[in-house]
């Protein structure tokens, strides 16, 4: 793995960039993955998993609770165990293991205590402890640190949460829901859900493994008690991470490939096909003998856009950075929620392009973009992996752009900015 400056010279495309990207997998699919197979009846393998540092803690959460998480090789073999004793879980920045875990920990016989880096104290968890209580486990406090005091099994039934924050919290209750002794009934009440597709990738998930689950009400949704089946999954590339490598295309006025991506997926990151079209990208599936994949080609000239965010905020600071290389204003809509993600992002993208020269207002909701000249300087990334991609993206088109700790994108895509500089200098 490269080891790489701090903060690291962004290199700048001062050609057109001509590449095909293999992607790691999915980190939602992965996590996702791992903690179904080890509430499920049997073992299982997760193949072609993301090897990244959220998903090696969530394969370290699942070992402490008793099941065995072999991750030795690229297919990550899961066997349920028994979850009887006490643990401690390091959450890190993984919000998939701060709030999926600690459902599943209510399961458990033993005390499982959470913890993880200094930022993620501060990220919203409440609503998924509060959920717990009334679903009838002991919960000891109201944010990291907390612990789940098992009692070996959860009465489970209908719970109201206020999820507008996240999505993770629906998608947490309804990981675990299955094994409830009635299994769960969540309700939202509140501002509207954003990031819903990462809900529809749950649901799906969860009836590739036959639980039954009814999502026709509008914010509702019901699992039905009963087994969880093992099911061996292959992960799909991750396509939010692919949102730096397609911008480098519209950067550089160049042509990127992104193999396997696939025709239909719940992810978020498939946005981006309507996003870099709306820029003025040409955006096309095309086969090929290795499998073929979506080829985005710029145009060399990249327009401004009006767009609501809302259901697919992580992409936020990479279009930001593409809006702040626009030759007209963008408006980004609907994404307050990511204020409670790694960091602050509006405020921190604010802040960051606007160090570049850029011309941002940032808003309730998200940021107004106008055109200005922008020049290098330390792009910060408050230890937020999408904010590294941000930083990069502008640094293709930016001279003399350096980005501070450019070794947090290892949370997704490890050694990133050996593979970045590869692409460029190529």
């Amino acid at each position: 793995m490269t080891i790489s400056p701090d903060p690291w010279p962004a290199p700048r495309a001062d050609h057109p960039v001509d590449a095909v990207v293999t992607l790691p997998g999915s980190k939602s699919l992965t996590n996702r993955a791992l903690l179904l197979a080890a509430i499920a009846e049997g073992p299982s393998v997760v193949r072609r998993a993301l090897r990244s540092r959220d998903t090696t803690l969530m394969a370290a959460a699942l070992t402490a609770l008793g099941s065995t998480v072999d991750t030795a090789g690229a297919d990550w073999a899961v066997t349920p165990g028994a979850f009887d004793r006490d643990a401690a879980v390091d959450c890190g920045l993984a919000g998939t293991v701060m709030r999926f875990v600690p459902p599943v920990a209510g399961l458990s016989t033993g005390s499982i205590s959470f913890d993880g880096d200094p930022h993620m104290r501060k990220r919203p968890i409440g609503e998924i402890l509060g959920a717990l209580r009334t679903l009838g486990v002991p919960v000891e406090g109201e944010a990291l640190p907390f612990t789940v005091h098992g009692r070996g099994a959860v009465a489970g039934g209908t719970v109201v949460v206020d999820a507008s924050a996240s999505s993770q919290f629906i998608s947490a209750l309804l990981l675990a829901g299955a094994r409830y002794e009635q299994g769960v009934d969540v309700r939202h009440d509140g501002k509207p859900v954003p990031s819903l597709p990462h809900i529809d990738m749950t649901v799906a998930m969860l009836r590739e493994h036959g639980v039954e689950v009814d999502d026709a009400d509008a914010d509702r949704w019901r699992v039905a008690p009963g087994p969880v089946r093992p099911v061996d999954h292959l992960i799909e590339p991750d396509l939010s991470n692919a949102a730096p490598f397609l911008a480098l295309a519209a950067v550089s006025g160049g042509s990127v490939v992104v193999r396997d991506w696939p025709r239909a997926t719940t992810q978020a990151g498939d946005a981006l096909r309507e996003i870099l079209t709306a820029m003025g990208c040409e955006v096309a599936f095309e086969a090929g003998p290795d499998g073929g994949g979506l080829r985005v080609t710029g145009s060399g000239t990249l327009l401004g856009i009006d767009v609501d965010l809302h259901d697919v905020g992580e992409l936020t600071p990479a279009v930001a950075a593409l809006c702040a290389l626009a030759e007209a204003p963008s408006h980004l809509r609907g994404v307050a929620h990511i204020r409670g993600h790694e960091t602050d992002r509006l405020a921190a993208l604010a802040t960051e392009l606007s160090g570049l020269g850029a011309d941002v207002t940032e808003l309730d909701d998200g940021l107004s973009i106008r055109p200005a000249p922008l020049h290098g300087g330390v792009f910060h990334t408050y230890a937020d992996h999408r904010m590294a991609h941000a930083g990069v993206i502008v640094g293709a088109a930016v001279e003399d752009v350096r980005v501070e700790n450019i070794a947090t994108t290892a949370k997704t895509f490890p050694d990133f900015a050996g593979f970045w500089s590869g692409l460029i200098e190529q």
